[in-house]
């Protein structure tokens, strides 16, 4: 069901943007969009100067607020229009059906341009944490790519909402949708878009055409679950490399072909393959709840990668384990040192080349199960949202945490009391913000909110 305004108004609201366009054409040359995961390259990094120091004494300045349905999927930001996926369950639903839906709206008012919904169940997911769809929108040119949390993929137009194609990856490839449903978002590469699917038969990965929707290339088996990662692709070794970390293994693909460049096995269990593989000059590093942490090597002359190392412990519990046991968590790298956040909020530093731990922390983030925090760099600052309520600047060094302001930025809503040893029961907010045009757009289940980060 797609939902717009009028064509009178929009034209009314497209002369007001012009204009104000126009005014402000001389302090956002050098502004920036956030078109999908992670933001450009899926890298996690802020390129945008003009950005403020301190938080202002009074918190943050919202420009907007804007009332939307529940999801754990971060907004994209692109061309004056922010994307976001929502759910709402059937009144009186019993089986966990419902719809999902695409919101756009205007960046600068919130005000809402276009929704597209459709139907879909939620009863093979784990009832704890379903709440919506889980994989950002991506946003290339005039087209929008989401992927709903039981398969569905879409292509849309970017000004209209018009539907341009879709699939539904359970009735056309046989998917087996995982326990916490589909999670990760559709990747673009050049004419292709590259999508996880966990289809049968051998279609754990598949490429389409970006504008036609039809299948190009499928690779890997569907024998077992597709994961939680998101695919990136890195270039190494003289070549462009999709890697694919699934349950079983870190898999790397030419992403125009779908071969196998390499793959070296390495077991998630419970499938939880979730932090983003992280790059530093010729390294890969992956971090898991159960297994630990993995620092791979590429090849300068070839498509071919080794391990540096592998570091686990006992168990991921704090006190059973030196390596680092992200959950929710993607590491950040700096120089020679790793930082990220332990599966149970705790913060610390590795040494790269060893996988030796440095220092932990427990400043950034709540002490307890799948407590996370988002890291995204900055100039040679980061702003970190952790999963409480706080968005903060910080520096990380091989000496500690330097934190140097800190702020509310949006209520956490979704519940996580979990049955299991070491439980817990207390909201988060496990959505990934947007850094845009010198503002950040983040959500909950109840709300998206736009504040501004400007200097001035």
């Amino acid at each position: 069901m797609l939902t717009t305004q009028p064509r009178s108004q929009r034209r009314h609201r497209l002369a007001l943007v012009l204009g104000c366009a126009l005014l402000a054409v001389t302090t956002t040359l050098d502004g920036a969009d956030w078109p999908q995961w992670r933001g450009a390259g899926r890298l996690g990094v802020w390129t945008e100067t003009g950005i403020l120091d301190r938080f202002p004494d009074g918190g943050l300045e919202f420009t907007w607020r804007v009332p939307i349905r529940s999801g754990f999927a971060g907004p994209a930001v692109a061309d004056g229009r922010v994307f976001v996926l929502d759910y709402l369950e059937s009144p009186g639903s019993r089986t966990m059906d419902g719809t999902e839906r695409l919101v756009c709206l205007d960046e600068e008012t919130g005000e809402t341009l276009w929704t597209h919904e459709w139907p879909t169940t939620y009863r093979m997911l784990m009832s704890t944490y379903a709440i919506g769809p889980r994989a950002t929108p991506t946003v290339d040119g005039d087209r929008v790519y989401v992927v709903g949390a039981t398969g569905m993929i879409l292509c849309l137009d970017t000004e209209t909402g018009e539907v341009v194609w879709q699939i539904n990856s359970m009735e056309e490839y046989g998917t087996y949708v995982p326990v916490w449903g589909v999670s990760s978002s559709a990747l673009i590469e050049g004419d292709t878009l590259i999508c996880i699917v966990g289809g049968e038969p051998g279609a754990k990965v598949m490429a389409f055409d970006k504008a036609t929707g039809t299948e190009i290339w499928r690779a890997l088996s569907s024998a077992w679950e597709m994961g939680y990662a998101q695919p990136i692709i890195y270039e190494a070794g003289g070549a462009r490399q999709l890697i694919i970390w699934h349950p079983q293994a870190v898999t790397a693909l030419n992403p125009e072909t779908g071969e196998t460049y390499w793959e070296e096995p390495w077991d998630a269990p419970s499938a939880l393959t979730i932090a983003t593989p992280v790059r530093s000059g010729p390294y890969l590093f992956f971090t898991q709840f159960w297994a630990g942490s993995m620092l791979m090597r590429f090849n300068e002359d070839r498509p071919s990668a080794s391990v540096v190392w592998k570091r686990g412990g006992k168990s991921p519990f704090p006190d059973e384990t030196d390596a680092l046991h992200s959950q929710n968590t993607t590491p950040i790298i700096i120089d020679e040192h790793i930082y990220g956040v332990d599966s149970y909020g705790e913060l610390r530093a590795l040494d790269l080349l060893s996988g030796e731990r440095l220092w932990t922390s427990d400043q950034m983030t709540v002490q307890a199960r799948w407590g996370a925090a988002f890291m995204v760099k900055n100039g040679d600052r980061f702003f970190v949202n952790n999963d409480a309520e706080f968005l903060m600047i910080a520096q990380f060094t091989p000496e500690g945490y330097v934190e140097i302001d800190r702020t509310r930025l949006i209520e956490p809503t979704t519940s996580v009391g979990y049955g299991a040893p070491r439980s817990f029961d207390r909201a988060v907010n496990w959505s990934h913000p947007a850094y845009a045009n010198r503002h950040i757009i983040a959500r909950n289940d109840h709300e998206i909110v736009r504040a501004s980060l400007a200097k001035e």
